[in-house]
């Protein structure tokens, strides 16, 4: 969902923003892990993970968040493929087609809703056997004709357009894609480490200019949201507009320190 770059592949569209960082002196990529951060007196220093140290006034974390699966053999291989998390995303490309949902929480029970009213006639909830919908979603699911599968899914076999979903029991569902909205967790400890307030969730929280709860520090992408926002969320352009505004931000604080100006109060 990124516009010019649809279909793209994440090393790809990654080549093609390094190459384009090459023409800048004044930027130097580092391929060492950044293991460990800490504010110090002039600001904060992040370790790297081939020892050496580096010093900064302000960070802009962008770390994101990794996708944690259930024990489903087959899954994870095929995720990204036939095997999707976002109808955004994959939506368009799903069009159409007999579609599954994976999960029994009242996300996936939406989810189906969804996908059934914009994208196909024929949607299955599997539950994974760990039903906890409520009595009038469920409802909604009967009158909207999507069908609930409740016991365990044991393997995910096929390809996208001849996809197969195995029960615990033996039996097999058909299916041309299947759709399933991952847990997540940081991928990072690094907000932690700066000691940034984070929700419940365990995304960061950031205010409109993506800066956290710690001065000088800022996230980008969906490591983090503000709290009007229910859920980080996980797309490319929104990330990429994310870093867009904390570095404005970021450069207008250095040089105003620098300058020694003072920002007239708000009201």
């Amino acid at each position: 969902m990124y516009l010019t770059r649809d279909g793209f592949s994440p090393s790809e569209f990654r080549a093609i923003g390094r190459a384009e960082l090459a023409a800048y002196g004044t930027v130097e990529v580092r391929e060492a892990e950044a293991v460990a951060a800490k504010a110090t007196a002039n600001g904060f220093e992040v370790r790297l993970a081939d020892g050496t140290r580096e010093e900064a006034r302000k960070i802009l974390l962008a770390t994101g968040q990794v996708d944690t699966f259930p024990a489903i053999d087959g899954l994870v291989e095929r995720f990204g493929k036939c095997v999707f998390h976002c109808p955004f995303c994959h939506g368009f490309e799903s069009k159409g087609k007999p579609l599954a949902v994976l999960g029994g929480d009242f996300v996936s029970g939406v989810l189906s809703l969804y996908l059934a009213d914009r994208f196909s006639a024929d949607v299955v909830l599997c539950t994974n056997g760990t039903a906890a919908l409520p009595k009038e979603l469920m409802e909604k699911l009967r009158t909207r004709g999507v069908a609930v599968r409740e016991d365990p899914v044991t393997a995910v076999r096929g390809v996208l357009d001849d996809l197969t979903v195995v029960f615990e029991r033996g039996s097999e569902l058909r299916r041309g894609a299947l759709f399933h909205k991952t847990a997540i967790e940081q991928h990072s400890a690094l907000a932690a480490d700066l000691g940034c307030e984070s929700f419940e969730d365990g995304c960061v929280r950031i205010d409109e200019f993506q800066q956290t709860t710690v001065p000088g520090v800022f996230a980008s992408g969906d490591l983090a949201r503000q709290a009007s926002f229910p859920e980080a969320l996980t797309f490319v352009t929104l990330g990429a507009a994310d870093g867009a505004r904390a570095a404005i931000k970021i450069d207008n604080e250095l040089f105003r320190a620098d300058a020694d100006i003072t920002p007239p109060a708000t009201r």
